[in-house]
């Protein structure tokens, strides 16, 4: 297991701060593609709030879940189990998960965009009869997790803007500016999606369920995060409604890094990681890079523990036209977009 590269959360909120060394630590040439942030205030407890909510939900009758399903979004919008595909090819049973927009819960955007993006623009569900605490917990987390991602986004955009005038001898000019305002365009998007998600318990003691035996990469398979970046907290493991300790501390998250070693990133549940994301890889030219990524399944462990856990998908609006930005020639950089590595 390594450590992640943190940044405490009173030096990211100075704007006038040099993260240069975290930022190529983490997200630079040699990096993991992810950083965390430290003394988030109030943090604590909104995961302890609502990540427990996930296997509430969970539990809730199959005829009640179904109700929260909303098959025109692709299962982008409430709740969805079954849906996606394992590695195998077999449904994935194994957990379930809630998704909507933690800063809006409906749409101004034109009919096209509405129809063309409906994994984005469809409007929240929310079950306020029969889990009316979940809305407020997960939009509470959520926005919080996208205020601190924002300032991160910031820095990103400033070190960026820094390297890419120093590269090419000359400042740069308003269109670039704008193309490379990471936390401008963040901001004004609507397209964030948060996911609350819930692995089912393993069936028996020492025994993981069918289709995670076996099959390092069940949880979550091999892949880039498509975003600009991905907020998360640590896992909450809960056995009897009671928080335990994880059951299989080789479970998680594994990050293939440059040299194509693949290492366990650590997220102390005290802090929030951001995932670097392709959108943004792209647009800095390839100085902040994402990073192939999966979540190992737990190899076994005792009966009734499940793992619950909570993302935030940072992302731009549609209409955003993503390119690397001009003079990105000048960095040496744009090689490293073609595979992520």
């Amino acid at each position: 297991m390594v450590k992640v590269v943190c940044i405490p959360f009173d030096r990211l909120m100075d704007p006038n701060a040099d993260l240069t060394r975290e930022l190529v630590e983490g997200y630079g040439p040699n990096g993991l593609g992810i950083i965390t942030v430290s003394g988030v205030p109030n943090y604590q407890g909104l995961r302890q709030r609502l990540l427990p909510l996930a296997q509430d939900f969970a539990n809730l009758p199959e005829d009640v879940k179904q109700a929260y399903e909303h098959h025109s979004s692709s299962y982008n919008v409430g709740w969805s189990h079954g849906k996606e595909a394992l590695h195998s090819g077999q449904k994935d049973i194994h957990k379930g998960s809630f998704y909507a927009n933690p800063i809006q819960d409906t749409y101004d955007v034109d009919q096209d965009s509405a129809n063309k993006y409906k994994s984005y623009y469809s409007d929240n569900v929310w079950p306020r009869q029969h889990l009316p605490q979940l809305e407020t917990a997960f939009k509470q987390l959520g926005q919080l997790i996208i205020s601190v991602g924002l300032k991160l986004a910031g820095h990103c955009s400033r070190y960026v803007q820094q390297q890419l005038a120093n590269a090419t001898g000359q400042p740069l000019d308003e269109q670039q500016k704008h193309l490379l305002d990471f936390e401008g365009q963040l901001r004004s998007s609507s397209c964030h999606k948060a996911r609350l998600l819930h692995y089912f318990p393993v069936q028996h003691d020492g025994q993981q369920a069918p289709a995670a035996a076996g099959h390092d990469e069940d949880w979550c398979g091999w892949h880039l995060d498509h975003g600009a970046l991905t907020g998360l907290t640590s896992a909450m493991y809960i056995k009897h409604g009671q928080q335990v300790p994880n059951p299989d501390p080789s479970a998680g998250l594994y990050i293939c890094d440059r040299s194509g070693q693949i290492v366990q990133g650590s997220i102390p549940s005290d802090h929030i990681a951001y995932q670097m994301g392709q959108v943004m890889a792209i647009q800095s030219g390839g100085l902040l890079r994402a990073t192939p990524h999966y979540v190992r399944a737990a190899a076994g462990g005792p009966a009734g523990v499940s793992r619950n856990t909570f993302a935030v998908f940072m992302q731009p609006e549609t209409t955003m036209r993503l390119d690397a930005p001009r003079g990105a020639e000048a960095l040496g950089t744009l090689m490293c977009l073609d595979s992520g590595h």
